[in-house]
């Protein structure tokens, strides 16, 4: 609660009064992101007619967390126009099996059945192609788009898409009003969007297994704070970075307007042009090339022919997935005969040609074709529908002749495209009387035009895995390869074939290395026994599991000669050593007695040399934890200890 107080005089105050009072209560989780805007009844007149372009912005650049590199994409957009009666999706509800199979498989076909269904709500399907990647520039590819249209009726649109790989995470536009409250169409409309999820699957991160949820939640928003491990997580709680753009725009009006406030924008047309109805059912697993351009028409005259399209499949990223065909075929008719011209009557194809009137020698066939409409002028169709022609069979008609059939029709060219050849085959129908053989030809074949080929050059297998690295620990390289599939004589390729990349293992173990034995010291005597040393240095310390250090010194016996002793000499050095070691004893017995032992901290560590090359010192210390407070005791000191290092030459 935030209370406000005003004082007017000394004496004249208000408080907790009113709006004085502003109370702030924390979201209910449940209901966040409930769609609640109001649906208004639309009062627009005539029908409008819309673009929508999609923009994703979702890259390794933009959201580099995680990122998947190898199979990022936007699925096929999926939407529709509609009324208010019906309604894709929203914030608070649940998702329907169409939604549910966008959100975790990107397919939109259960989806576009659920639309269908509510024909009566439903004025247009929405529907765009899939994007893999999930970005590129503009100029390299262009932003999907599609139109629809809105009536006063069904004036709200809505659409999703998937953002794939992920559990379950879409964005998209849920009823969005077209319709202006001064009885008008909404001109633009930019949005920004964060994905949502839909309450369908419990992973996590853009590739978690399968983890259905049960029960099935609400649709929600995701947020920064959903989880530590999501790629949108921000320990500070901050917004989503957005993931796309949707711009809808509208480009033409249709019929009386009655905007109480005049529209600015001059786009009222006669009739609009009815949308796309193309169906595109072409699985995302399947890359293709774009459509070439539109072949001539195979037929010059009214009578119908066929023209071709073709687009070269790139990639197949799941062999269990059939690709459809990579050739498209359209009937088409010549110049003059388009199903546009008013005065054409729209004709039915010929009817087979009918057998040839004579089995033997010249005769006539015949075949025929009806009026499927006639001209919107009502004028009489002046094309024939019947058409006569002279045939020949079995020009000898002899006893002694060779008998044969009508020529069949010709088989398909043997080419899709550029040069091909035809066949047509007959048969013997009787051989000659004589027991001669037949020499009349029973195949026939000419060559065939198709249209031109349009090459492609690439055709590419999809990426192999990585291999592994090149190295068992530390820094390699990995590769991975694919290989080029369209035939050698469609063009070059510039695709690069192989990729490589730095991969990192565990570190090397690093064993101990030292430095040569130096020479022996002289002998710690100068007569009798003693013993000599030799040293070596560590010039670089075991790492990561590598080999330990062995000994650095290493100590001999050494014989000089004997020491010369006198008799008085030898007893006086007896003496001093008894004396020496009972004052030692009785030092003993009085410290263990009287004063607690001498007590040392651990070595310290070494010192860096004092010198970085040509051989230095090193030193650590062994300090006093305790000392004896006796003043008769001077043994418990500190220590000190000296080692050679950097003997290296500079």
């Amino acid at each position: 609660l935030y209370r406000a107080s005003i004082v007017q005089k000394r004496i004249i105050y208000f408080q907790d009064e009113g709006s004085l009072t502003k109370k702030i209560c924390e979201q209910d989780s449940a209901a966040e992101g409930v769609t609640d805007k109001p649906i208004l009844d639309c009062c627009a007149c005539g029908t409008a007619k819309y673009r929508l372009t999609f923009y994703g912005n979702w890259s390794e650049k933009t959201h580099p967390k995680d990122f998947p590199r190898r199979t990022n994409h936007w699925s096929a957009i999926i939407g529709s126009s509609h009324s208010k009666n019906y309604i894709l999706w929203e914030y608070g509800g649940y998702a329907s099996e169409g939604v549910k199979q966008v959100a975790e498989l990107g397919s939109p076909v259960k989806m576009e059945e659920e639309i269908r269904q509510q024909s009566d709500e439903v004025l247009t399907v929405i529907k765009a192609k899939a994007q893999w990647p999930a970005w590129q520039p503009l100029n390299v590819r262009a932003a999907p788009s599609a139109e629809f249209s809105v009536d006063r009726h069904r004036h709200l649109m809505s659409f999703l898409t998937m953002l794939g790989p992920s559990p379950d995470w879409n964005v998209g536009l849920s009823a969005e009003d077209l319709c202006t409250k001064d009885c008008g169409w909404v001109q633009k409309v930019v949005q920004d969007l964060i994905p949502w999820d839909a309450g369908t699957d419990s992973g996590v991160t853009y590739e978690s297994p399968n983890k259905p949820t049960v029960p099935q939640e609400k649709i929600r928003p995701l947020t920064s704070l959903d989880h530590p491990q999501s790629p949108f997580y921000d320990p500070e709680g901050g917004s989503i970075k957005l993931v796309a753009r949707v711009v809808i725009e509208r480009i033409a009006r249709k019929g009386e307007q009655c905007n109480i406030i005049p529209d600015n924008i001059d786009d009222i047309v006669a009739d609009l042009a009815p949308e796309e109805k193309e169906e595109d059912d072409t699985p995302e697993t399947c890359i293709y090339s774009n459509w070439s351009p539109w072949s001539a028409c195979s037929s010059s005259t009214c009578e119908k022919g066929k023209r071709m399209r073709q687009r070269m499949l790139k990639a197949q990223l799941d062999l269990s997935v059939p690709c459809p065909d990579t050739q498209d075929f359209q009937p088409c008719m010549g110049p003059g005969c388009s199903d546009e011209d008013g005065s054409t009557c729209m004709m039915s194809d010929w009817i087979t040609w009918s057998p040839c009137s004579v089995s033997c020698g010249m005769g006539t066939r015949s075949r025929e074709r009806y009026v499927k409409q006639f001209p919107e002028d009502g004028s009489m169709c002046k094309v024939p529908t019947e058409e006569t022609e002279k045939c020949i069979v079995n020009e000898e008609c002899s006893p002694s002749s060779c008998l044969v059939t009508e020529w069949g029709e010709w088989d398909e060219c043997s080419a899709s495209c550029g040069t091909g050849m035809k066949r047509r085959h007959r048969m013997i129908k009787m051989t000659p009387a004589d027991g001669s053989m037949c020499k009349a030809e029973t195949t026939e074949a000419e060559k065939c035009m198709m249209p031109e080929c349009h090459t492609i050059p690439c055709l590419l297998s999809p990426w192999s895995e990585w291999s592994d690295c090149s190295v068992t620990c530390g820094k390699g390289m990995r590769t991975r390869q694919r290989m080029l599939k369209s035939a050698a004589e469609l063009g070059d390729c510039n695709e690069e074939l192989e990729q490589a990349e730095k991969c990192m293992l565990p570190e090397c173990p690093i064993d101990c290395e030292l430095t040569e034995w130096s020479q022996w010291s002289e002998c710690n005597t100068s007569c009798g026994k003693g013993h000599m040393i030799r040293t070596r240095m560590i010039k670089i310390e075991p790492q990561f599991g590598g080999t330990a250090c062995p000994e650095t010194v290493q100590r001999t016996k050494c014989r000089v000669r004997k020491c010369l002793r006198g008799p008085g000499m030898e007893k006086r050095r007896w003496k001093e050593a008894r004396e020496k070691r009972r004052s030692e004893q009785a030092k003993k017995n009085i410290d263990s007695e009287q004063y607690p032992v001498c007590r040392l901290k651990p070595w310290t560590a070494w010192t860096e040399c004092s010198t970085l090359c040509g051989g230095g010192i090193q030193e650590r210390y062994m300090m006093v934890k305790k000392r004896s407070k006796s003043t008769q005791f001077t043994s418990c000191k500190d220590k000190k200890e000296l080692r050679a290092c950097n003997v290296h030459p500079c």
